[in-house]
């Protein structure tokens, strides 16, 4: 798995500041290609970087 880039981390890290329903809600907003607002000034791929490191993260809590 390839680490993110310092300004997508921060963009991640500040999503789940927000807690397990705000990610879950980024998560299929970014699945459905209708980005937030924080995220609409990100290019397509790197949106996609960090709607694959949210699922990973939501994937261990899911998990439990």
């Amino acid at each position: 798995m390839n680490a993110l880039p310092p300004e997508l981390q921060a963009q991640v890290e500040a999503i789940c500041a927000e807690g397990c329903n705000h990610v879950r809600a980024v998560i299929r907003r970014l699945e459905a290609d209708s980005p937030p607002a924080e995220l609409r000034k990100l290019d397509p791929d790197a949106r996609q970087r960090i709607l694959r490191e949210l699922q990973a993260i939501m994937a261990v809590y899911d998990a439990h």
